[in-house]
């Protein structure tokens, strides 16, 4: 019983490394890993808890790459806090929903929008950037409507939600996307600790393991940040090389979803 313990904790600190790495790396996608880590490798039994254990571990990886990226100043500040803040409404309002879902079927909810995620990050982001962007009364709506929309689904499936949030900031204030990855941090963060808090409400959380995972997140998260600068250039080569991941694991979750189901 203690080497399956250990065993899984070792997996765990594993996960954590992976998940940190890619959020340090690409920025969003990553985060969207945790919870089918817990799951399918870490082998937590409950899907509530993988979700909001996760949410904790992405919550605390995020903060340490919003460090590393506040220092390089890639944060605008004002824009993050106003999409955050009310991200934190929908967070707490999708959680919410999310406890009162069938863990299986949430899983198989989750893995349809990880194929959606995956199409995302092969998109190709572009348009014109404004690098001196700043809150005002033309952004400011639009700032807090995706946030409120972003944060639900970030708390609905416990996730950072950074794939959805980078998009969302470039789309409200036009800023170019280093900001807008620097600056989607704030929510990740927010929005995890939100989940968090309200799944830990529930007896939805394995601390030892959220610790464990966060952990092997730090170790992840620097390495990532200190290659995403030199990798700047293969950006759109590590994008596709994460979304393949994604797509695995998605196809992969629905098949386990449905061969589950008939079992049943």
């Amino acid at each position: 019983m203690i080497a399956t313990a250990s065993l899984q904790l070792a997996l765990g600190l594993l996960s954590g490394s992976l998940v940190g790495f890619s959020l340090g790396l690409v920025g969003g996608g990553g985060s969207i890993l945790a919870v089918p880590l817990m799951v399918y490798l870490v082998g937590v039994a409950d899907p509530h808890v993988a979700i909001g254990t996760s949410a904790i571990a992405v919550a605390a990886n995020a903060a340490l790459n919003l460090a590393t990226h506040a220092r390089a100043g890639n944060v605008k500040w004002q824009c993050a806090g106003v999409f955050a803040a009310a991200g934190v409404v929908g967070a707490f309002g999708g959680s919410t929903l999310g406890k009162m879902v069938d863990g299986q079927k949430l899983l198989l909810v989750f893995a349809v929008l990880m194929l959606v995620v995956g199409a995302l990050m092969l998109r190709k982001r572009t348009g014109d950037s404004n690098i001196a962007v700043s809150l005002n009364r033309e952004n400011f709506p639009a700032l807090a409507g995706l946030g409120l929309a972003t944060g639900a689904l970030s708390g609905f499936f416990g996730i950072g939600g950074g794939f959805l949030v980078v998009p969302a900031l470039m789309l409200a204030t036009g800023m170019p996307i280093l900001n807008a990855i620097g600056s989607s941090l704030v929510s990740v963060t927010a929005f995890g600790l939100t989940t968090a808090a309200n799944y830990a409400l529930s007896g939805f959380v394995d601390w030892t393991l959220a610790i464990v995972f966060v952990t092997g997140g730090v170790a992840g998260g620097l390495i990532g940040a200190r290659l995403a600068k030199g990798l700047a250039g293969k950006r759109g080569a590590l994008n596709t090389v994460f979304a393949v991941l994604i797509f695995a694991v998605a196809i992969y979750m629905i098949y386990r979803g449905l061969t589950a189901g008939h079992a049943g």
